[in-house]
């Protein structure tokens, strides 16, 4: 088992060891940014209070920022609840990607079913945007029925328009699509988030679907700061009480059921800093409001972004078999970016996990692994690292020594295992 080091500008050095596991080159240094270098052992502590640490009242809550996805303060945030209204984001999502690929259109017209009127309209007594009983209405004004108004009869008619019933875009839509955004977790029974034991998600995963929404559908996110919809002559106002309670306030979803308790997804951006709030579980809507917005500030108030590598600056190492070279140089086209408390009480660990060693060649650009960057005992951000250079095979004779080594470590660990 060998030991590398490699230069870290700005901030000393990351050093770290190469192994048989997923986690193959692991840094054992923790960033300080005055440039200093501290111990792993020294590093993994988290935010105190008396530090600037957030003090949440919400049983599950996560507060990240957009651009990075840096995770700034996190409580059970893979823990499963009801969403409530808060899972229409994933309806809204799905069709969000249907008209991007050209599978529907926002001028198509979807009826309101009986199903759909009875379940989520008028008679059912809770958010509706007011469809009239076999009126069609587009998939542009559904979505404003669903997003502003939080239209459970919206909902409805999205998902029998697209799959021909509920069931089958719960399925076959929502789950789909959201194991290809990497929700794992989340489950949906219906679209609209009514009270059903399948609808769980985590706030982690709604804060990661809420940066999805913004970064990649900027023309959609616009109609979750929209502050009224008017159909069937009715006026409603958005739910979001943020919109008109915090300077840059401009999205996303409230929500509450009586197994979920009051949940909320929100959004902000000041001086060009984006965050994104998310807390589940509070017993009344005034505490949801509250605390979204206190966890917000919090955010703004003490943090800031740093460079924790420039774009292409050598990251890390990995171990390459059969090839000309023993590793490969890692690198990111993009600077690699977290937020940072501004006292400078952060003290970072970044960890290159890959699974390896990479078998050549290795193309220049080959996607790697990621670099995970943990503050205290949550993970703080991970970007995507890519090789930095070509490496060819080897010789023959360079493929048999690398596959020999593999066979005694592989001999080793299993023997290691057994004790």
């Amino acid at each position: 088992m060998g030991f590398m080091t490699l230069p870290f500008r700005g901030s000393g050095f990351l050093s770290g060891r190469t192994t048989r596991a997923l986690v193959a080159l692991v840094a054992v240094a923790a960033v300080g940014w005055s440039g200093m270098l501290y111990a792993a052992n020294q590093s993994v502590q988290g935010a105190r209070k008396d530090d600037a640490g957030f003090d949440g009242d919400a049983p599950t809550a996560i507060l990240i920022e957009a651009n990075s996805g840096s995770v700034l303060f996190e409580k059970n945030a893979d823990e499963l609840r009801a969403p409530s209204s808060m899972m229409k984001l994933m309806t809204a999502e799905v069709v969000f990607n249907a008209v991007k690929q050209g599978t529907i259109k926002l001028n198509d017209e979807y009826r309101i079913s009986e199903n759909a009127w009875r379940k989520g309209g008028a008679p059912a007594g809770g958010s509706t945007m007011f469809a009239a009983l076999n009126s069609k209405v587009s998939v542009s004004d559904l979505l404003y029925g669903a997003i502003i108004q939080s239209g459970n009869d919206a909902c409805i008619a999205l998902a029998e328009g697209m799959a021909g019933n509920e069931k089958i875009f719960a399925a076959d839509f929502m789950t789909k699509r959201a194991r290809e955004l990497g929700l794992a977790k989340s489950t949906f029974a219906n679209s609209n988030g009514l009270p059903d034991p399948g609808n769980k998600m985590t706030v982690r995963e709604l804060s990661m679907l809420a940066r999805h929404i913004i970064l990649d559908f900027p023309e959609f996110y616009k109609i979750f700061g929209e502050k009224e919809f008017t159909w069937n002559k009715i006026r409603q106002q958005n739910r979001n009480p943020l919109l008109n309670a915090m300077e840059g306030a401009d999205g996303l979803k409230t929500g509450f059921t009586k197994e979920g308790g009051y949940g909320m997804v929100g959004s902000a951006v000041q001086n060009g800093t984006r965050l994104i709030v998310v807390v589940n579980g509070l017993e009344d809507s005034e505490d949801r409001a509250t605390e979204a917005k206190k966890m917000l500030e919090w955010g703004f108030r003490n943090f800031e972004t740093r460079t924790l590598f420039a774009a292409d600056q050598p990251i890390g190492y990995a171990k390459v078999f059969g090839g000309e070279s023993r590793s490969v140089k890692l690198s990111s086209p993009v600077p690699v970016k977290v937020m940072v408390q501004k006292n400078g009480g952060d003290k970072l660990i970044a960890r290159i996990v890959y699974s390896g060693p990479i078998k050549a060649p290795i193309e220049s650009g080959q996607k790697v692994g990621v670099v995970r960057v943990w503050r205290g005992p949550n993970i703080a951000m991970e970007a995507p690292v890519y090789a930095a250079e070509a490496v060819d095979r080897g010789s023959t004779m360079r493929r048999a020594i690398d596959g020999a080594s593999e066979l005694v470590i592989g001999m080793f660990r299993a023997g290691a295992e057994k004790l």
